[in-house]
């Protein structure tokens, strides 16, 4: 359904340090750092079919979070859904919500991790039993 998600960013080298990290542990290598034709640099993550993107805004105004956003990442296992928190948290993130742990849902009983990244966007780490 989708083919690639972008967030901005204020600082892309903490991004960098940020994203290379908690992606690392779903198994993507580090971002590809890129310079647009405008000169505004963004760094590019590919993994299992997706892209996952971070900028600096080309319109010159600072980076924000979206209010009610949440970019969820697939994880394996429930030790990766950990892992994916407290390496974010390693990392300039924030953790929030409730601990890591399962939550029951529409779809069953899942297990999550909530965290904001070091702009403030909101991530969720999944993993979701068979």
């Amino acid at each position: 359904m989708f083919s690639h998600i972008m967030l901005g960013s204020n600082d892309i080298d903490r991004s960098k340090r940020f994203y290379d990290a908690v992606l690392g542990v779903l198994g993507a290598g580090e971002g590809v750092r890129n310079t647009s034709g405008t000169g505004h640099v963004r760094l590019f993550y590919r993994h299992d079919g997706a892209t996952f993107s971070v900028t600096q805004p080309l319109n010159h105004e600072p980076a924000t979070c979206g209010n009610g956003s949440t970019i969820g990442f697939k994880c394996q296992t429930e030790e990766q859904v950990r892992l994916f928190h407290d390496t974010a948290v390693a990392h300039g993130g924030t953790s929030i919500e409730s601990p890591p742990g399962p939550r029951q849902g529409p779809a069953g009983t899942l297990y999550l991790a909530y965290v904001r990244d070091p702009d403030g966007h909101k991530l969720c780490a999944l993993y979701r039993p068979k």
